[in-house]
């Protein structure tokens, strides 16, 4: 306990120098009034004197800053030629200033179009993002090869780098009674696990061209909201109707729940995911708040407690280095959280024409995690805003003729996936410049 007091006391003496520094550089470069301002919003005391203190140690830290960078742990689930490509991700402890790369999400086009037989709501990328599938109330699953349906759309005079000949939809998969409402692929091996209305969990081995059927079944008493896979894929965390919150053993099918009933949330789960570390995995829920949990205790560790003023959760997801959370609420507000000081460091706003949404939505990063993104449900546009700063990007139609339910961003290309009630799902690709 005296440790911690004592940390806390030099955090305090340590911000109130900052200050001091920042007062002082304002005076110093002829911002009177600012400094000012700042002076009696701080209760800085004894006055600060104008100095430029502030620039010679900004100076001096940016020298270290490119040895810092380099010396940071890669992040977990990408190979080094990956994060060379897409980057290290968003990490606001040591950015400022930093030139994206990536792709304004405006600039994607429809790249294939397949439908359903009734409203398509579910929807995920393989880890490789090389497929993609697609889940509907009609209770079928598509199975899409990525390369397949670029090949579909390639403009005239470009030829497919690959051998992409066949149709894009290269499995069509029917075990469920119901809806299917989640869709998760196995992190190494070639299985597409569904979530249904049928409270059940089906395994499908897509490697075998002629099995429709699953070779597992899961049946629980509730339905099955969402799900996301432990990275190394030996265990399925669950979240259903009902408040307590399930860990799968993928092999055994052996189910686990935190023994303490305080830890659960109040009202049923709306979504979960593992980061990709494994250290965490979180969750959301209709009683409106976010629960952080430990990945190998199996515990809740914190709760941030009305997360979106009371509005239910829909959405959350990690970054790659684990250190942020990305949420979305009914309130149609997007907010990015910080698990160390356990606060939200960004609110995304402006996508909610109506202010409140009808149904659940998510947000998502692109995959450098420069953009998030997230679809207005009254104009089924998708709005887009800088990570780092909030700034909102330019309005991309998505063409749809209903809500979009489910949008899903490729892990390591420019390209990402919405399901909708009009029976439809699009593939949404950005294609690189040729000259």
């Amino acid at each position: 306990m005296m440790k911690d007091e004592t940390e806390e006391k030099n955090c305090v003496k340590q911000r109130e120098a900052l200050y001091r520094l920042i007062i002082s550089q304002l005076y110093y470069d002829g911002y009177s009034q600012i400094a000012l301002n700042l002076t009696t919003e701080v209760q800085a005391d004894p006055p600060c004197p104008p100095s430029e203190r502030l620039l010679h140690v900004v100076n001096a830290g940016l020298q270290h800053e490119p040895d810092r960078h380099k010396n940071r742990e890669p992040v977990p689930g990408l190979n080094p030629i990956q994060e060379i490509l897409i980057g290290p991700g968003l990490d606001l402890e040591y950015e400022t200033e930093v030139d994206v790369t990536a792709p304004e999400p405006a600039l994607y086009e429809t790249a294939y179009v397949t439908s359903h037989k009734a409203n398509c709501r579910a929807g995920a990328f393989s880890c490789d993002g090389q497929l993609v599938a697609t889940g509907s109330v009609d209770s079928s699953i598509k199975i899409l090869d990525v390369d397949r349906m670029l090949a579909k759309s390639c403009p005239d005079g470009l030829e497919p780098t690959t051998d992409t000949q066949g149709h894009p939809v290269i499995r069509t998969l029917y075990d469920h009674l119901e809806e299917v409402t989640c869709l998760e692929f196995h992190p190494k091996e070639p299985f597409l696990i569904s979530g249904s209305r049928d409270c059940t969990i089906k395994f499908f081995d897509y490697a075998k061209a002629s099995v429709k059927k699953a070779f597992k079944t899961l049946t629980d008493v509730e339905q099955v909201k969402c799900m996301s896979f432990h990275p190394s894929g030996d265990f399925l965390v669950v979240g259903t109707n009902h408040p307590v919150i399930r860990m799968y053993d993928f092999n055994t099918g052996q189910c686990y729940v935190c023994n303490v009933p305080s830890h659960q949330h109040t009202a049923s789960i709306t979504s979960i995911k593992f980061s990709q570390n494994a250290r965490y995995f979180a969750s959301t829920s209709r009683d409106g708040s976010i629960k952080l949990w430990d990945g190998v205790s199996n515990r809740c560790v914190n709760t941030f407690v009305a997360a979106h003023d009371g509005a239910q959760v829909c959405s959350i997801q990690f970054t790659r280095n684990a250190k942020y959370m990305l949420s979305s609420g009914k309130d149609s507000i997007v907010k990015l959280w910080e698990l160390s000081t356990s606060r939200c460091l960004i609110a995304y706003t402006g996508a909610g024409t109506t202010g409140k949404q009808e149904h659940r939505a998510q947000a998502v990063f692109n995959h450098t995690e420069d953009f998030v993104m997230f679809p207005d449900e009254a104009t089924t546009s998708l709005c887009a805003w800088n990570s780092r700063n909030a700034s909102r990007m330019n309005l991309l139609s998505l063409g749809h003729n209903g809500p979009v339910r489910m949008i899903v961003h490729s892990p390591h290309s420019a390209a990402f996936l919405t399901c909708s009630d009009d029976f439809r799902a699009r593939f949404w690709y950005k294609r690189l410049q040729t000259h």
